[in-house]
C-alpha cells in the first residue's frame, strides 16, 4: 500500500453507537485517524448523522478507495418521485413556525397532520387516497419520506384528526397571539357547505351557498386579522343563522384569546342591530364596523338624513342620527356600482317580461287557453320565481284575461338608492377616520377570498366524508390550517401569481376609497404580457405547484457497486429556483 493510499484512508467514517436508559443511538462521524507518539488518535471532522444512509454508505465506499463507475451504464434510475411542491408547502410550514404551533414536541400524530396539511395544498382528496399517495408502493409524492412516516395504518389518519381538534383551542390562541393585538381590526363571515352524509347531528336543511338546497348543510365561521390571514374556524349546524355564529366569536376572542380591546368587522347581516344591542353596545373595548341594510337606507333618505345632492361633488359624507344614537353612519355613493345594479335590474326587468308575455299568449291562444285565476296566478308566481322582480309589476289577473305593467314609482324609488351603501360604526372619529372606516370594512373581501380557496379548487373542503361531528369539525379546522400555509406562500410567491404584487402602488392611484380597488401598472403588464419583470412566466398558484412538482427527487443505483443507491433531485429550472428564493427557502434538496 502506497504512502498516497495511507492518507486516503486516514479519513474515514466511523459508526458510534451509544446505549443510554435502555435505547441505542447511533451517529456516524468523519474521522481522521493518525498516530502520535505511537498511540493511534481520531480527530473528528463532523458529524454526518443527518445525513441521508444512502449517501453515507456512497462517501464511506468512496473514501475506501473504491472508484466512481466508469460510465453512465452501472448508474440506474430506480425511482423518481415529484419534489419540489412538497419541499415549498412543507418548508412554508415550517417556516411560518405552524409545526411548533400544533406541537411543541415531535409526535407521530402531528407529523401525519403536517402531511394532511400539505396533502391539503398540493393534492385535496379524502384522507384514505391521501393514504394511497403515502404509501411506499404507491407514494405519488416524496412526503411520506420527507416526514419519515414510514407504514401508515388507517386508523392513524382518524385518530389524529382526533388528536388535533382537542388542540383546537391551544393552536388557536397561539395563533391569535401571534398576528392579533389589543386594539386590532378582526374580520369575521360565514359560509356554508353542502354534505352528502346521513350521520352527523350538525346537518341540517338550511340557506346553501353553494346553490345545493336540496342537500343538508354544515356553517362555519372564519375569524381573520386585518390581512385575511385566518386565526380561528368554527362549525355550526346547517340551520344556524349568520348572527347566532357572531355571539360565539365575540366570547371566542374576548375570553379565549384575552384581547380586552378589539374592532369587530363584519357584513350587514352578520352585525345587525339585535346583535349589537344584545353583545356589543356598552361593553369596554369592543368596536364594531359594519352597514345597514337596504331598508334602513331607504328610511334614512325619507327622512332626509341622507340628502342624494350632497353626492353631486363628492362620493363619500359623514351623517348622524338619532335612530343610531352614539354611533357614526358613513355614507357612500360608487357612480360605477350604480350603473352596474341599473343595468342588471333592467336585464332583469326584460327577462321577466319576456316571462309574462309568454302567460299573456297562454291566456289568449284559441285552443286550450289558460283559464281561472288561480291557474293563471299560479303560472305567473312560477315564471317570476326566480326573477325576483315580482313587486315591480302592477298585475291584473281575471278568469279569462291577464295584464301587466311596470310599476315605475317602485323602480325610481330603487334606482334613487343605486350605489348607495352606508358604513355604520361604532369607533371614534379620533381613531378611525370616515375613509379608514370604509376601508376596514371593504377588508371583508379577504374573508371572502379565503371562502373561496377554502371551497375551490385549491382546498376544496367539499364534499365532506366524515360521518362523526368531531371528525367534520376536525376537517374543517385542518382546512384552515392548510389555507393559513397557502396564505403565506401567495404573499411571498405574488410576483409570479395573477395577484398584485404591488398594492402599495395600487392604492397611490385610487381617486377615493369608495372607488373600486384598482390593480397597479406592474400588475396590468403581468396580466397582460403574462411574463413578470425578470421574464419569468406568470401563473396561477395551482399552476404553479404543478410546476415545482416537475422538480423530482430521484433514486439511482450503482449495480458495479454492490447496488450503492442515493438520491438527486433533478436540475432546477430559473422559475422554480425563483419561487424558492420568493419563499425564503433552500433549493429542495
Amino acid at each position: 500500500m502506497t504512502h498516497h493510499d495511507k492518507q486516503k484512508r486516514a479519513v474515514h467514517i466511523a459508526t458510534v453507537k451509544r446505549v443510554y436508559k435502555g435505547k441505542t443511538y447511533v451517529s456516524h462521524l468523519l474521522r481522521h485517524t493518525y498516530r502520535e507518539d505511537g498511540k493511534v488518535k481520531h480527530l473528528t471532522l463532523g458529524n454526518l448523522s443527518d445525513l441521508p444512509d444512502d449517501l453515507i454508505d456512497v462517501m464511506r465506499k468512496r473514501l475506501a478507495g473504491e472508484p466512481l463507475p466508469a460510465s453512465g451504464d452501472d448508474l440506474r434510475i430506480v425511482r423518481s418521485l415529484p419534489h419540489g411542491h412538497v419541499a415549498a408547502v412543507l418548508g412554508t410550514l415550517r417556516r411560518c413556525e405552524l409545526d411548533r404551533m400544533i406541537a411543541s414536541k415531535p409526535c407521530r400524530e402531528a407529523e401525519l397532520i403536517l402531511a394532511m396539511i400539505v396533502l391539503r395544498v398540493i393534492s385535496p382528496s379524502s384522507k384514505l387516497a391521501n393514504l394511497t399517495g403515502l404509501t411506499p408502493e404507491t407514494a405519488q409524492h416524496t412526503l411520506a419520506d420527507e416526514l419519515r412516516l414510514g407504514d401508515i395504518e388507517t386508523r392513524e389518519m382518524y385518530e389524529s384528526l382526533d388528536w388535533l381538534l382537542k388542540r383546537q383551542n391551544r393552536i388557536e390562541k397561539k395563533l391569535a397571539k401571534k398576528h392579533l393585538a389589543e386594539g386590532t381590526l378582526v374580520l369575521y363571515d360565514v359560509s356554508s357547505s353542502y354534505y352528502t352524509g346521513r350521520r352527523s347531528n350538525l346537518i341540517k336543511m338550511g340557506y346553501s351557498r353553494d346553490a345545493k338546497p336540496s342537500l343538508p348543510q354544515i356553517v362555519y365561521g372564519l375569524l381573520c386579522d386585518r390581512r385575511g390571514c385566518p386565526i380561528a374556524v368554527e362549525v355550526f349546524p346547517g340551520n344556524t343563522s349568520d348572527p347566532a355564529t357572531f355571539t360565539s366569536q365575540v366570547n371566542r376572542i374576548r375570553q379565549r384569546f384575552g384581547l380586552t380591546r378589539i374592532v369587530l368587522v363584519g357584513d350587514r347581516g352578520m352585525i345587525t342591530s339585535k346583535r349589537i344591542d344584545q353583545d356589543l353596545r356598552d361593553v369596554d373595548g369592543l368596536d364594531w364596523i359594519t352597514a345597514l341594510r337596504n331598508d334602513s337606507i331607504k328610511k334614512l333618505v325619507q327622512q332626509e338624513t341622507i340628502q342624494l345632492s350632497l353626492f353631486d361633488e363628492r362620493d363619500l359624507a359623514e351623517v348622524t342620527s338619532p335612530d343610531y344614537p352614539g354611533e357614526r353612519l358613513i355614507v357612500c355613493r360608487n357612480p360605477l356600482l350604480a350603473a352596474e345594479r341599473a343595468r342588471k335590474r333592467e336585464d332583469l326587468l326584460t327577462a321577466a317580461e319576456k316571462k309574462l308575455n309568454a302567460v299573456v299568449n297562454a291566456v289568449l291562444r284559441k285552443k286550450n287557453p289558460l283559464q281561472g285565476k288561480a291557474k293563471i296566478g299560479l303560472r305567473v308566481g312560477r315564471e317570476l320565481k326566480n326573477t325576483k322582480m315580482e313587486r315591480h309589476f302592477e298585475l291584473k289577473i281575471e278568469d279569462d284575461a291577464f295584464s301587466y305593467e311596470r310599476r315605475h314609482d317602485i323602480i325610481a324609488e330603487e334606482a334613487a338608492l343605486d350605489g348607495l351603501y352606508v358604513v355604520r360604526t361604532s369607533v371614534a372619529g379620533e381613531v378611525f377616520s370616515a375613509e379608514q372606516t370604509v376601508a376596514a370594512y371593504k377588508d371583508l373581501s379577504h374573508v371572502e377570498w379565503a371562502f373561496r380557496s377554502l371551497k375551490t379548487m385549491d382546498l376544496r373542503i367539499r364534499p365532506i366524508y366524515h360521518w362523526k361531528d368531531a371528525r367534520i369539525k376536525s376537517h374543517v379546522f385542518l382546512c384552515m390550517l392548510a389555507y393559513y400555509v397557502e396564505w403565506h406562500m401567495r404573499e411571498a410567491l405574488a410576483d409570479l401569481l395573477f395577484d398584485d404584487h404591488d398594492r402599495v402602488a395600487a392604492e397611490a392611484t385610487r381617486p377615493s376609497i369608495v372607488a373600486k380597488a384598482p390593480r397597479s401598472e406592474a400588475a396590468k403588464d403581468k396580466e397582460r404580457t403574462r411574463r413578470t419583470t425578470d421574464n419569468h412566466p406568470v401563473q396561477s398558484f395551482q399552476s404553479l405547484l404543478r410546476d415545482l412538482a416537475t422538480l423530482c427527487k430521484n433514486r439511482l443505483r450503482w449495480e458495479s457497486h454492490a447496488n450503492a443507491e442515493f438520491e438527486r433531485v433533478t436540475e432546477p429550472t430559473a422559475l422554480q429556483r425563483r419561487a424558492f428564493e420568493l419563499l425564503g427557502l433552500p433549493l429542495a434538496s
